[in-house]
């Protein structure tokens, strides 16, 4: 699983949009939210939003980072031309939160909300191995924290109804402090939005807070939310165009700007991160889930220091799209050298529909096209792969290793991935 964050406007709509169909029909969001990047044309915003001017408006920055209120990074209770003045006197401003510190490009706007402070509720969900768990308190916004001890904590084992899990909680009884319409409107409430998390890939979901706006419809006012990009192939349909920005402050390297650039005109699918330029464990990783598996095998045998980066290659990718996100990653391992060598994991999990002998033809051509500085840092490969046309892959890329003398080991399915990992970074184990 790779979770990834995603905007709050985009979360916000993907919750606007599931929320009646998860509640039966008995529970509407507006959904009204526009995102203001550089590009965008304030002066015609209103045209594509019309509430924008009928409404007095919230406006913050979008960029996966808290706590805006504390920053003085919150605009509440404003006309049109005030937010619009507020975003043209911060856009591209620097601002450091926390550690980080980048650019303002990306603003939130969206209707303004009046309510009272006891009137901000806090609900997350996040996933674990044996169960997600949801927290929920009557105490939300700013007082969340300090009033943790009264955050009833649910949990929900996996393929467990929800309706059971919220009934042996009694999260009714416990939550009788007002009115029964608004109790259990805010019941219904946690109950579709686990299921609009648990169906539609995500890992992690927040609102802090929630609240009710003049029509007892309830508003999320602050979402923060991560999906799990390796569910896209059956949840994009209903994510809709979503991107996933970098975090706050970390600004892609030349490199990573490429295969961004590369996956974005390409039907398959090509991530890079580069996570330590002078790591000495590099992967080259074909699927999500794969290169999840092979980095937390990396970081549990105690190399995650030597990690340098962290990526995929999927969805038949061509000959020459391989080459390319091949060929980048082999240019980035070679530049510094280490006297201890350096390791490359060709791995993969068993492919549904990727040609392996295609791919990997790409692969051959950039070790064909670097093999020289392979060898001068001294880079031993270990290949792990399996899936359509495997066999006669696996056996090019052994031959090409042999012509060109590099230092090579060729495994199909029959070898667990974790295993090559381990043969890999220590080998006296793996063959003991």
């Amino acid at each position: 699983m790779a979770q990834r964050g995603i905007r709050e406007a985009d979360a916000k709509r993907i919750v606007a949009k599931h929320l009646p169909e998860f509640s039966g029909g008995n529970l509407n969001y507006h959904g009204l939210v526009a995102l203001v990047t550089l590009d965008t044309d304030l002066d015609g915003l209103p045209e594509e939003h019309p509430w924008i001017k009928e409404k007095k408006l919230v406006v913050k920055p979008d960029q996966l980072f808290g706590k805006r209120g504390k920053h003085g990074l919150v605009l509440v209770n404003a006309s049109w031309e005030d937010a619009k003045k507020w975003i043209q006197e911060r856009t591209g401003k620097e601002v450091t939160i926390g550690k980080a510190t980048g650019p303002l490009t990306h603003f939130l706007v969206e209707p303004f909300t009046p309510h009272s402070e006891d009137e901000e509720y806090y609900v997350a969900i996040k996933d674990g191995r044996d169960a997600d768990t949801i927290y929920f308190s009557l105490k939300g916004g700013i007082f969340v924290e300090e009033n943790w001890d009264k955050v009833l904590k649910i949990e929900v084992a996996i393929e467990e109804d929800i309706e059971k899990a919220l009934k042996s909680a009694k999260i009714d009884e416990k939550i009788p402090e007002m009115p029964q319409e608004r109790r259990e409107k805010i019941i219904e409430f946690i109950k579709a939005l686990y299921r609009i998390y648990a169906n539609l890939g995500f890992t992690y979901l927040e609102i802090n807070p929630f609240t009710f706006d003049e029509n007892m419809e309830i508003v999320p006012l602050d979402m923060v939310a991560r999906l799990d990009d390796t569910a896209a192939f059956e949840c994009a349909k209903y994510w809709g165009n979503i991107e996933f920005p970098p975090p706050f402050g970390r600004k892609l390297t030349p490199e990573e700007q490429y295969i961004k650039e590369l996956d974005e005109k390409s039907g398959a699918s090509m991530k890079l991160t580069i996570l330590n330029p002078g790591g000495r464990v590099w992967t080259m990783v074909a699927g999500g889930g794969a290169s999840v598996i092979y980095a937390d095998t990396v970081v549990d045998l105690g190399f995650g220091e030597e990690l340098a980066n962290y990526g995929e290659y999927s969805g038949n990718p061509s000959t020459d799209e391989t080459y390319e996100y091949a060929k980048t990653i082999l240019e980035l391992m070679t530049r510094e050298k280490d006297p201890r060598g350096k390791v490359l994991i060709i791995g993969g999990g068993i492919a549904n529909f990727t040609d392996v002998a295609k791919t990997f033809t790409g692969i051959i051509k950039a070790l064909e096209e670097y093999a020289e500085k392979l060898k001068e840092n001294n880079v031993k490969i270990y290949v792990r792969r399996g899936g359509p046309n495997y066999k006669e892959g696996l056996k090019k890329i052994k031959s090409a290793g042999e012509k060109l003398g590099l230092e090579i080991e060729v495994y199909g399915p029959e070898t667990h991935m974790t295993k090559i990992v381990r043969m890999a970074l220590k080998p006296e184990e793996a063959r003991a």
